[in-house]
């Protein structure tokens, strides 16, 4: 039986990053159930960085982490991850108290969101259909590579030390003398002070196996395509993201386009697959704005997106089950605010104080005693 530090049990990027934070500092295996890490939600990110993206009580922590990804350390990727891209949040005529009350919720926040007219969008997204719209644009958005930064962290935590095991899903855990006896796949047998979890949709269910009460943090299926149109879309076209939260549409290579219903459908956690209706209905929506020819739908995916019930992350110690650490609930923003939040794990998990990249940010929000009254 192998004897370390913290076991971290997810190996997509919550628990890639903060395995890196961790392992300088302390022994860290990370047991990953599937063949490869980052295979369900890191692997089917649709991959922006949005300071506004999950609402103002996250966007301190996507904010916090916008430096690290423009200009990392040296010594942990010798380019940043981040390409601008400006978004722009559009309204037809009846959203248009929807995005004054987003545009609202930023205020003080340090967030540019410029107020746009017709003309205005009409010059950002060429083919917009006449109708209306009003729009916010969000200059500091940017396409963020998401596999190189995944990448980063898992080479940045081996070359600490961190043990990676893949095909190895956590089949026991248990309290003996004040540490953690856990068994993972076939052979795997450890023995832990720390049992982190940073399971994305599987946090309930690694929490029951460990004893640890459920927080409610449940999965929803997000569909994404991609598409061929005519005429095929500009490189500087916008992440365009609709106001009520209909649709949201970027560029890929190659003048694709990447388009999503902007679904949240409620899903068991699984390899999920997209659903036909969905694509269809992206397609409808996106109809309505653009005047572009679908000349096809080139592939299709899903993944999944788990929020606790106030749609905050989780980070800190269970309160009811010592050496226990929840690191979950990141939705759909846990790509873009993985430096922040995997600063702020690690200061919690070693009781030691935050780095400065997260000073000023309040951890109290994410604690999981919130979820517990």
């Amino acid at each position: 039986m192998k004897r370390v530090d913290i076991v971290i049990v997810g190996a997509g990027m919550a628990g890639a990053s903060l395995a890196a934070e961790l392992a300088p500092h302390a022994s860290v295996v990370i047991l990953e159930a599937e063949a490869m890490p980052g295979y369900h939600a890191t692997g089917r990110s649709a991959a922006f960085w949005t300071e506004s993206y999950g609402g103002a009580a996250v966007q301190p922590l996507t904010s916090a982490s916008g430096a690290f990804l423009r200009t990392p350390p040296p010594d942990f990727a010798d380019r940043g991850f981040l390409t601008r891209r400006g978004a722009l949040h559009l309204a037809a005529p009846g959203d248009g108290a929807t995005l004054a009350a987003f545009g609202a919720s930023f205020a003080g926040s340090g967030v540019v969101l410029e107020k746009l007219g017709e003309a205005d969008i009409a010059a950002h997204v060429p083919g917009l259909r006449p109708g209306g719209w009003t729009g916010l644009f969000e200059p500091s958005c940017c396409d963020i590579d998401v596999a190189a930064l995944h990448a980063a962290y898992l080479r940045t935590a081996k070359a600490s030390g961190a043990t990676l095991i893949c095909a190895a899903p956590l089949r026991s855990a248990s309290r003996d003398g004040g540490r953690w006896r856990i068994e993972a796949g076939d052979t795997t047998t450890l023995d832990a002070g720390v049992l982190v979890d940073a399971a994305g949709a599987w946090a309930d269910a690694v929490a029951g196996i460990a004893g640890a009460g459920a927080l409610g943090i449940r999965s929803y299926r997000r569909t994404v395509a991609q598409l061929r149109v005519s005429p095929a879309v500009p490189d500087t076209l916008p992440l365009v993201l609709d106001a009520a939260g209909r649709f949201y549409f970027k560029p890929e290579t190659g003048g694709r386009l990447w388009l999503s219903p902007h679904d949240e459908t409620p899903a068991i956690a699984a390899d999920v697959a997209p659903e036909e209706i969905d694509v269809a209905t992206a397609i409808d929506r996106m109809g309505a704005v653009v005047d572009w020819q679908v000349e096809r739908v080139e592939r299709a995916w899903a993944g999944l997106r788990s929020f606790a019930p106030d749609r905050l992350p989780v980070y800190g110690f269970d309160a009811d089950v010592p050496g226990f650490f929840w690191f979950a609930g990141q939705g759909g923003f846990g790509i873009q605010t993985a430096p922040a939040a995997a600063k702020l794990g690690a200061a919690l998990l070693l009781g030691v104080a935050p780095d400065a990249m997260v000073e000023g940010v309040d951890v109290e929000r994410y604690t999981p005693a919130r979820l517990r009254r």
